[in-house]
């Protein structure tokens, strides 16, 4: 009788347990979709810190390959260099300038030759305490005496105001110079040393009115991408050895020996001469 009632009964108990068990699975699955979207959102917080290190890797990556650029050309130079970091665009319209983190505690001067690891890349004209302007050689207020490498052939090539665009001054149509051709710091002025180079010379248009050519060229420094830069410090000049000095301080010890040596004959013949008197 008991199991034919429990048999019965069996049915209306779990309508009665229905709600609790359906509570339980509907906690166990907001349960589970929170815990979910939590991971989900700590899973995606690390991908973009990994992400922001992967850029700042690549970024490195590159940066150390332009030093090791730098360094490279750093090598090829005669003259002692100093390696700057641009930190600031001049913003001035029609003005290419930029400013490096080196100054004054540097020994950085007016008028330094700046370059980057392809070429020349302009000027200093101001110097502060920890700070420097640089005209870019494309500013079209700057110029550079300049030389063809292939033969000589001298000019000076100007800013334009351009960042891909030089422009050589009162070439005659006569003048030996040739697309292609590698235009390279003459040295002439003082201002730049000489054999940087500057640019390829990229066309040359000849009017048959005008009496000199049209020279363009294309400056081989990066002037829009490059974030290190080399100053050029002056090659110092060997200090000059006065020989006159040098002839009489190694003369002098052979006179001395001379005298010296010249002494006793002149004591044997004073003796000789008192011999011979009666």
């Amino acid at each position: 009788m008991r199991t034919a009632i429990a048999s019965a009964a069996a049915p209306l108990v779990f309508v009665a347990e229905l709600p609790y068990l359906l509570g339980d699975e509907v906690e166990n699955l907001v349960t589970s979709r929170s815990t979910l979207v939590a991971e989900n959102a700590r899973l995606e917080s690390r991908i973009l810190e990994f992400s922001q290190v992967s850029q700042q890797y690549l970024a490195l990556k590159m940066e150390n390959q332009r030093l090791r650029e730098l360094l490279g050309s750093r090598a090829r130079l005669p003259s002692e260099v100093l390696v700057a970091e641009l930190v600031g665009v001049i913003p001035t319209p029609n003005t290419h300038q930029v400013v490096i983190d080196k100054g004054r505690d540097a020994q950085v001067t007016v008028g330094q030759a700046v370059i980057d690891a392809d070429g020349l890349f302009g000027q200093v004209v101001e110097v502060d305490a920890f700070t420097s302007r640089v005209l870019l050689v494309t500013d079209a207020d700057h110029a550079v005496p300049v030389q063809v490498n292939r033969n000589g052939v001298r000019s000076i090539a100007g800013g334009t105001g351009d960042r891909d665009r030089l422009q050589l001054e009162n070439v005659p149509v006569t003048a030996d110079i040739r697309e292609g051709d590698l235009l390279e710091t003459s040295g002439l002025g003082g201002r730049f040393p000489r054999g940087y180079p500057v640019g390829y010379v990229e066309a040359v248009v000849v009017e048959p009115t005008s009496s000199f050519a049209e020279v363009a060229v294309r400056p081989l420094a990066a002037l829009d991408r490059s974030r290190h830069v080399l100053l050029v410090f002056a090659a110092k000049e060997p200090v000059p050895v006065d020989d006159s000095a040098l002839d009489s301080q190694t003369d002098a010890p052979t006179d001395v020996q001379s005298e010296a040596a010249a002494a006793p004959g002149e004591a044997t013949s004073a003796a000789a001469q008192q011999e011979a008197q009666p």
